[in-house]
C-alpha cells in the first residue's frame, strides 16, 4: 500500500509540472490553432528567472534577509518574464501567419533556436535588461492617454517609449552585472537552483515520506489551475476568450476585439509557462534545452485531454505522470509481483524513464485511433460546422 502511494504521489508531481505547462498551450492551441514549439524554451526562461531572482536574494545586501521567500517572488518574475516575450512573439511573428500552420510550426522552432541561442550567447543579466526593456514598451501604450498616441505626435512618442525602454534595459543589465558577478554566460554546464530552508527535507506521513519541494510543485499546480478556471468562468475578459474559442467569427461580429483576446491569451498561457519554468527548476538543473524535455510530453496532454478542455487538460497530465512513473521506475512489476511473463518482460524493457515515454506515446496513438479529438472534444459552432 506504501508503495502505491509513492508512486501515485510521484506520479502527481510530474503530472503537476506538464499540467502547469500544458494549460497554458491548451488555451493558446485551443484559440488559435497555433503549434507553438517555442513553449519548452518559455519554460526555460522561467527557469532562468528562478535562478536570477535565487542570485539576486542571495548576493544583495538588502534581499538577503529575505532569502527564504525567494521561490515565491521567482514565480511573478517568471510569469511576467515569459509572458512578455510570449506577447513579443504574437506581435512580431505569429499574427502575421494566423491559418498557415506550416508557417507557424516552422517560424515557432526557429524562435526555439534562437531563445536558446541567445541564452548561451548573451549574458543573463543583459538579457534580464531586455526582457526589462520590452516589459515597459509593451506597457507605455496602456498607461498613457489615447490622445497622446494619435496622429503624427503619437508615432514620435512611441519611437520615444522604445528608446527610453531600451535605454533603461541597459541600464538595469549593467546594473545587475555589477550586483551579481555569477550572472554571466549559460554555459553548456547547466546551472543549479537551491531550495531554501522551508523546502528541504520532506513530511512523514502514516511512514511514507512525501518532499517538500514536490508537495510545493503540487501546490503552485492547484493554484494555477484554480486561478485560471475562474478566470476563464468569471471574469468578462475570460468569457471573450470562451467565445472566441467557440465561434471567432461570431464573436468579431458581436463587438469582441479578437485581436486584443489573441495577445491576452498568448500572454497567458506564456506566463503558465514560466510558471511551469520555476516547477522545472526545483526539480533538476538549469540548462538552454531543458524546454525540449517537455515540449513532447506537453502536446500529448493537450492532444489526448482534449483541445483547449481544462478537464481533459489534467486528468491527461496527471494520467501520463502516474503512468511514467509506474512504467518508467519499475513499481508495476512490484505492485504486481503475479505478473503473466510477457507482460512483465515487457514491462521490463520499458522501465527507464525514456522508454517508459516511448510506450506511453504508443498507447495515446493507439487510443487517438479510436477518439481523435481526446477525451473532452471542443463543442461550439466552429467545429460542428
Amino acid at each position: 500500500m506504501q508503495l502505491i502511494i509513492e508512486s501515485l504521489f510521484n506520479g502527481v508531481a510530474i503530472g503537476s509540472v506538464l499540467l502547469v505547462a500544458a494549460l497554458g498551450l491548451a488555451i493558446v492551441f485551443g484559440l488559435m490553432g497555433v503549434i507553438n514549439l517555442a513553449h519548452g524554451e518559455l519554460m526555460m526562461l522561467g527557469a532562468y528567472s528562478t535562478y536570477v531572482t535565487q542570485l539576486l536574494f542571495k548576493q544583495i545586501p538588502m534581499l538577503k534577509p529575505f532569502y527564504d521567500i525567494y521561490v515565491i517572488v521567482a514565480i511573478g518574475i517568471a510569469f511576467i518574464v515569459s509572458g512578455v516575450v510570449g506577447i513579443l512573439l504574437e506581435r512580431s511573428i505569429i499574427k502575421r501567419l494566423y491559418g498557415s500552420p506550416l508557417e507557424t510550426l516552422l517560424a515557432t522552432w526557429g524562435v526555439s533556436l534562437i531563445l536558446q541561442q541567445f541564452v548561451r550567447s548573451v549574458p543573463l543579466a543583459y538579457g534580464s535588461g531586455v526582457v526589462v526593456a520590452l516589459l515597459i514598451a509593451l506597457s507605455s501604450p496602456l498607461l498613457l492617454p489615447d490622445d497622446l498616441l494619435a496622429g503624427t505626435k503619437g508615432k514620435f512618442i512611441k519611437a520615444g517609449t522604445w528608446f527610453l525602454s531600451a535605454i533603461a534595459g541597459i541600464t538595469t543589465g549593467g546594473i545587475l552585472s555589477s550586483l551579481v558577478s555569477k550572472l554571466g554566460r549559460a554555459s553548456a554546464r547547466n546551472v543549479d537552483v537551491t531550495a531554501p530552508s522551508w523546502m528541504r527535507g520532506g513530511i512523514e506521513v502514516f511512514g511514507t515520506t512525501f518532499p517538500k519541494t514536490r508537495l510545493l510543485i503540487i501546490l503552485i499546480t492547484l493554484i494555477s489551475v484554480v486561478l485560471v478556471s475562474i478566470f476563464l468562468s468569471k471574469s468578462s475578459w475570460g468569457i471573450r476568450i470562451r467565445a472566441v474559442t467557440q465561434n471567432r467569427s461570431m464573436s468579431d461580429c458581436l463587438g469582441i476585439s479578437t485581436e486584443t483576446v489573441d495577445v491576452l491569451t498568448f500572454g497567458i498561457g506564456s506566463g503558465l509557462a514560466g510558471v511551469a519554468g520555476v516547477a522545472v527548476s526545483l526539480l533538476g538543473s538549469v540548462g538552454p534545452n531543458v524546454g525540449g524535455s517537455y515540449i513532447v510530453g506537453c502536446f500529448m496532454v493537450v492532444v489526448l485531454g482534449g483541445v483547449g478542455n481544462l478537464l481533459g487538460t489534467i486528468i491527461a497530465s496527471l494520467s501520463i505522470g502516474v503512468m511514467t512513473d509506474l512504467i518508467g521506475a519499475g513499481r508495476l512489476l512490484t505492485i504486481w509481483p503475479t505478473m503473466p511473463s510477457p507482460l512483465a518482460s515487457t514491462i521490463d524493457f520499458f522501465a527507464t524513464t525514456s522508454m517508459a515515454r516511448v510506450m506511453i506515446f504508443a498507447l495515446i496513438v493507439i487510443f487517438l485511433q479510436f477518439r481523435p479529438a481526446g477525451l473532452f472534444p471542443q463543442k461550439g459552432r466552429m467545429v460542428e460546422s
